[in-house]
């Protein structure tokens, strides 16, 4: 049990630091070809910290542990909102653009209602399944970059001047190195693969080796593993004092987690809502999943993202009753 273990944990490193270098070579690539800021972070960046969940839950759905795929897209919403977001907004919570919110909380919750319509009409998640979610990220991403670049031409002027602030700024740093940036790229790429196969086969192990069943694993050690990225980019906003971590690529974040990683995992290895995990209710079995998991998606996101569109801003208490929420959530897989 050692070695799946420290396996695991190597994984984990591997997924951290490659989709760091990821996205510093794509995003610095990007830049030097002159594409906007806006861009840059609605797209390379977003995409970049979401590969470690395509990864794993790609690997998973393929190596047959369905059960894998359908948590860590679940599990990684739950925890950037319930865990990253609400760290965030509990110590230090502050004013959102309540426009910005709503083109990726309006595509969020229209997957949401996709994705429970299959998981409760009939719990099979086939292949048309996954392209549905694929074609709603592209119509997504198609959006987002529009609204990009109709920003970007919009706020010319001021761009210029940041640009300018920016080079004034970087003052003696060296010229970019472009094969340095395509080196950190692909190196990062071969990273996040690694490690989603170390994660996926070890995690296995453990929940073999403990009895506990690979969908708990999912929800909890691996959506926290992989949803590591956002977690290390919240708390640096913080140390850095910029407070809490935009509401709007938390929610990009978990669309993306709803459609991209779900939507290939489902088109590479189609699989049925897990049955593993179970409650009693009224004396009769009921799917955890579909009682716990998928409700739970949903209030911790309305929890999140209401307040802010009526106030437009967040508040502490936010931040306190989502912690609370997500540690209970956790004592639950893991012991309920």
């Amino acid at each position: 049990m050692v070695i799946p273990v420290l396996l695991f944990i190597l994984g984990l490193i591997l997924l951290i630091k490659g989709g760091d270098w990821f996205v510093d070579g794509a995003a610095g690539i990007a830049a030097k070809f002159h594409v906007p800021d806006l861009l840059i972070g609605a797209t390379v960046v977003s995409v970049g910290t979401t590969l470690p969940e395509v990864m794993v839950s790609a690997n998973s759905a393929l190596s047959g542990h369905g059960e894998i795929a359908y948590g860590n897209a679940i599990g990684s919403i739950i925890c950037n909102t319930a865990l990253i977001a609400a760290l965030t907004v509990a110590v230090k919570p502050s004013a959102v653009d309540r426009r910005a919110l709503i083109t990726p909380v309006s595509f969020f919750f229209a997957a949401a209602a996709f994705y429970m319509t299959i998981s409760y009409a009939t719990g099979d998640f086939t292949r048309t399944t996954g392209a549905i979610l694929l074609i709603m990220f592209l119509v997504y991403t198609t959006i987002t970059v529009r609204e990009a670049f109709s920003q970007n031409s919009a706020k010319g002027t001021k761009a210029a001047v940041q640009k300018k602030e920016a080079e004034e700024v970087a003052g003696n740093e060296e010229p970019v190195n472009m094969g340095k940036l395509v080196f950190l790229l692909i190196l990062g790429a071969a990273l996040i693969a690694v490690g989603a196969d170390l994660l996926v086969d070890n995690g296995t192990l453990i929940a073999q080796g403990l009895g506990v069943p690979e969908s708990v694993i999912a929800l909890t050690f691996v959506a926290l593993g992989t949803s590591l990225p956002e977690l290390v980019t919240a708390i640096t906003s913080l140390i850095k004092g910029h407070g809490a971590l935009s509401l709007g690529n938390i929610c990009g974040a978990n669309l993306f987690n709803l459609v991209l990683v779900s939507g290939t995992a489902i088109l590479l290895g189609p699989f049925r809502v897990p049955a593993e995990k179970t409650v009693m209710i009224g004396g009769k079995e009921i799917i955890a999943s579909l009682i716990i998991d998928i409700p739970l998606m949903l209030l911790v996101m309305l929890i999140l993202t209401v307040p802010a569109l009526i106030r437009g801003r967040l508040s502490r208490i936010q931040g306190i009753i989502l912690l609370a929420i997500y540690f209970g959530f956790t004592l639950f897989q893991l012991f309920g």
